[in-house]
């Protein structure tokens, strides 16, 4: 017998209906599934602008000292321990992508605040921020190139090695360096000027350099040079001479020193035949120790004890009163001086009585 097709219709309205029902309730898990991720991704990425916008923290300021011996990744760890950013790999990947990582500086003081962006953190980071410290050095006077360069290392301006290769290498526009050949850093020794000074951390080794020799430039003024100039002497042989007397004395008896210097150079047939014999000198190429006998045979133009005459250039940076002392010496007779007990020197006018004294001081026994 036939069948009624009502039968069959109505199971298969009933499977569509079951079927469209899934797919919408697949539908809206799908685009629940979808909006869930976007709102996590939303807030993900609401939270990383935050930090690479410095948006919405707290006012904070940092002082950041970075080191020679500190990595790119240990300065990455001190912006996130001030709390200056709170995601390193995501300051880190920024860095990469604007090649911000070759911008930080090596070493240095830098001061930070937390509305500084990624990019401002960076910027503040670098060599010529204005975000630098800030350091007072005092150079005393008497101190060498070397001396000089380490201090300014130990106070973070810049490394020994930057300044040695500026004073080296370039060509400073001062006339009292143009006779001077390039290629030794020693080529400004006397002319860094003693004083006080501030700088950045770190600070442009030409710069720093450059300083110190405009402030010399400036202490010797034009009536000075004109003064060496009709003495028949040249500025290398006045700071030259300067630089022995600082070495030699830090007291009221610079003049009387000078004195000394220049008659023992115009004593070429006498009893000194024109020796300064200078210990000073010893401490210059024996690198700073006490001279002993041994070092006056150390085969050195330096050396006053072989060679007559003035060294080949300064041993020091003179400040203003022991190159106003070699510029007016005073007018005495004496070639020698020794140190007493009383912290004085004292001066005679032959070998014989500077040997008397020597033997009745306690501080040659």
């Amino acid at each position: 017998m036939p069948q009624d097709s009502r039968n069959y219709e109505q199971p298969r309205r009933r499977r569509r209906r079951r079927s469209l029902l899934t797919s919408i309730s697949m539908a809206m898990l799908y685009i629940a599934f979808v909006l869930g991720v976007s709102v996590l991704l939303a807030s993900a990425a609401w939270i990383a602008a935050n930090d690479v916008l410095a948006l919405n923290k707290e006012a904070h300021t940092a002082t950041i000292v970075i080191t020679q011996e500190d990595t790119y990744d240990d300065v990455v760890d001190m912006l996130e321990e001030n709390g200056l950013i709170e995601y390193k790999f995501l300051f880190k990947l920024f860095a990469k992508f604007t090649h911000g990582e070759e911008k930080i500086a090596k070493y240095g003081t830098f001061t930070l605040k937390t509305d500084m962006d990624y990019r401002a953190l960076i910027s503040g980071l670098s060599t010529n921020s204005k975000s630098r410290g800030v350091v007072t050095v005092t150079i005393p006077e008497g101190y060498t190139v070397e001396q000089i360069f380490r201090l300014l290392e130990e106070k973070g301006v810049c490394t020994a090695a930057e300044l040695e290769n500026e004073a080296a290498n370039h060509d400073y526009d001062f006339s009292f360096l143009k006779d001077i050949p390039l290629g030794d850093p020693n080529r400004l020794e006397g002319y860094l000027y003693p004083d006080t000074y501030e700088f950045y951390t770190p600070h442009n080794p030409r710069q720093a350099i450059n300083r110190m020799l405009v402030n010399f430039d400036a202490r010797v003024t034009d009536e000075m040079r004109q003064e060496i100039l009709d003495s028949g002497r040249t500025i290398h042989e006045i700071v030259t001479v300067a630089s022995l007397i600082e070495r030699e004395t830090d007291g009221k008896d610079r003049a009387k020193i000078a004195s000394v210097i220049y008659n023992r150079l115009n004593d070429t047939g006498g009893g000194t035949l024109g020796l300064l014999q200078i210990d000073a000198t010893l401490f210059y190429i024996n690198g700073g120790k006490e001279p002993t006998e041994a070092d006056k045979s150390i085969d050195s133009p330096y050396n006053t004890y072989l060679y007559k005459g003035l060294p080949p250039g300064p041993i020091a940076s003179p400040g203003l009163e022991s190159i106003e002392a070699a510029m007016e010496p005073e007018s005495t007779s004496y070639l020698y001086y020794a140190l007493g007990d009383d912290g004085e020197h004292h001066f005679f006018r032959t070998y014989d009585e500077q040997m008397n004294f020597v033997a009745s001081q306690a501080l040659y026994q």
